[in-house]
């Protein structure tokens, strides 16, 4: 494995489109999530916990963390796919665990896509477990 050179830091807004650009080439954008929405969703709850990862000035890796003060959640994960595999994901869910443990968060919680098999696997690999629980949602 290569050794790459990443710089975490908070999101900041100069990052927006490269991030948005990295969702999609990621296929983590549906239509019913705007990701600019999102963006601004989220820098108004915990923006510290939003994260990106950089190689040079290029925005290469994303990771939202949130906590509630009853359970911590992870979405938008996302690796450029020329620089996945090589342990990035990993870093950025690690990264965002431990900030997620200085808050005295007790669990994480994220939501996978049945389908997305990979990434089932991804978690599955980093000791993640399937709950017993059925996830619904309600869209406002």
């Amino acid at each position: 494995m290569q050794k790459i050179n990443l710089l975490l830091r908070p999101y900041q807004e100069q990052d927006e489109a490269q991030v948005i650009n990295l969702w999609y080439r990621c296929n983590l954008v549906v239509p019913w999530n705007d990701p600019k929405k999102d963006i601004d969703l989220k820098l108004q709850v915990q923006p510290e916990l939003f994260l990106v990862g950089l190689i040079e000035d290029e925005v290469i890796a994303t990771i939202m963390a949130g906590y509630e003060g009853h359970r911590g959640w992870l979405n938008y994960l996302a690796v450029a796919p020329e620089y996945q595999r090589q342990g990035i994901g990993k870093y950025m869910v690690e990264q965002a665990t431990i900030k997620l443990k200085l808050l005295n968060c007790p669990k994480i919680n994220i939501q996978i896509r049945n389908s997305n098999t990979d990434v089932i696997q991804f978690y599955e690999h980093l000791k993640f477990k399937i709950d017993d629980v059925i996830s619904m949602g309600k869209r406002l």
